[in-house]
């Protein structure tokens, strides 16, 4: 079983509590928009990083991290990218794949809105954490934490902050 802490839209910004919060998982996942190197960096010394890069990161961060990763989790399929999209509304690029070969678990980021869908015609969840950065729109700043046991994913856990 693994213990993943989910986030994304940081934007330059680590709150405090992440260490904390992150304490008993096993694996960072971070949804793009690292917003600077130091994030991933402070991100990786509290457990083992795997991002993908944002509309807003620089080649610093284009360099290290991919634009879309696709790996297993256990015995999950994982396919996770900036902008994604949600249940009947992916992105244009995003969209070829999953009628392809859909994954287990889709997970984005960029919209800063925080949604976990289960979508029937592809047979996955989709999974956005909304943001956990300062910037932007959003009224909260929201992380996610969930365990990956084997082929089943469970003990989804909201964390939110006041911005």
């Amino acid at each position: 079983m693994k213990r993943i802490g989910l986030l994304s839209d940081t934007h330059g910004f680590v709150h405090p509590e992440l260490p904390r919060i992150f304490e008993q998982c096993d694996e960072i996942w971070h949804a793009g928009d690292f917003g600077n190197h130091q994030v991933a960096e402070a991100l990786s010394q509290i457990k083992p990083l795997r991002g993908v890069y944002g509309n807003i990161d620089g080649q610093d961060l284009r360099i290290t991290y991919p634009k879309t990763l696709r790996f297993h989790c256990e015995e999950v399929d994982v396919l996770m990218t900036h902008i994604g999209g949600y249940p009947g509304h992916y992105s244009p690029e995003v969209r070829p794949v999953l009628q392809v070969h859909p994954p287990k678990l889709f997970v984005c980021g960029h919209s800063h809105i925080l949604k976990v869908m289960y979508d029937k015609r592809f047979d996955m969840l989709t999974i956005n954490p909304g943001a956990a950065g300062k910037s932007g729109f959003h009224k909260a700043i929201t992380v996610i934490r969930f365990s990956i046991d084997g082929k089943d994913i469970k003990d989804m856990e909201v964390v939110e902050f006041q911005k």
